[in-house]
């Protein structure tokens, strides 16, 4: 797991295997680099058409059953002993007191420590983990997962079955999912889902950005800019979104989908 005390180990001199390059900086498989370089034959482009329906699929059939859940996003590089972990499990306990189901990338870092808070207090978690080059391991503490190929898949599961979105602090991949979510929410391609990001001191220059140049050049709308609650209180963040999400979409407390025994559910 990574040190976030240490300088962050390059591949030139971290032994092999070290997570702190291993995660999210590795080459992706051979074949998703491939498809994502231009046109293929199309025989290729059909396969890879076919894998990702299936990829969906499996997606879709896991993730079903797991109840109303909430995201939280952010980096796999803090230890347990970083306060942005106990920030992140602390936030983890206290959405799935307020009935959600944790649901995170599924790897170590912030989204261990959210499963493992879910976890702490008998709530339900629930992993989206992602291949690279070196096989991560789901962490140890989700009653389901599932593994994909394609980081655009996997967003979509991320997206598809929460009711709100937390961001943590973290790097490239938190700022992907987290602006991606935003901008769902800001095209109405999603319901207006509440967004929190955890960690005022952290957020506070983006947030500044956001006021100081994307409102005052009227790239965002000053309703875009307040949609976020900037919190640094885990039962703030989850009252929040229960809040919200609880009334604006009629969710019930343990509510499930009824499985069909002819699909094999």
């Amino acid at each position: 797991m990574a040190q976030t005390l240490e300088p962050p180990a390059s591949p030139e001199n971290a032994p092999p295997g070290d997570p702190k390059v291993d995660w999210g900086t590795g080459p992706a498989a051979t074949e998703v680099t491939r498809f994502l370089q231009g046109p293929q034959r199309r025989s290729f482009e059909l396969a890879r058409a076919v894998q990702i329906f299936f990829e969906l699929v499996r997606g879709f059939r896991v993730l079903h059953f797991v109840g109303p859940c909430a995201t939280v996003f952010g980096s796999a590089r803090f230890a347990a002993d970083h306060q942005y972990y106990k920030l992140a499990r602390a936030v983890g306990s206290e959405l799935a007191r307020a009935g959600f189901t944790v649901m995170t990338g599924g790897g170590p870092g912030i989204m261990e420590a959210a499963n493992r808070g879910a976890k702490d207090v008998g709530g339900i978690s629930v992993g989206c983990n992602i291949q690279l080059q070196h096989e991560q391991a789901p962490n140890p503490y989700l009653d389901k997962w599932v593994t994909f190929r394609h980081f655009y898949v996997r967003k979509l599961m991320l997206v598809k079955y929460s009711y709100g979105f937390v961001a943590m602090p973290g790097g490239f991949g938190t700022l992907d999912e987290v602006f991606e979510t935003a901008t769902l929410i800001q095209t109405g391609k999603i319901a207006d889902f509440p967004l929190v990001f955890m960690g005022v001191e952290y957020w506070a220059p983006l947030m500044e950005f956001f006021r100081s140049r994307l409102i005052a050049e009227k790239t965002i709308d000053e309703p875009d800019y307040h949609r976020i609650l900037v919190t640094d209180s885990p039962q703030e963040a989850a009252r929040h979104i229960a809040d919200i999400a609880i009334p604006l979409f009629g969710l019930t407390e343990g509510e499930r989908p009824k499985r069909k025994w002819y699909l094999g559910e």
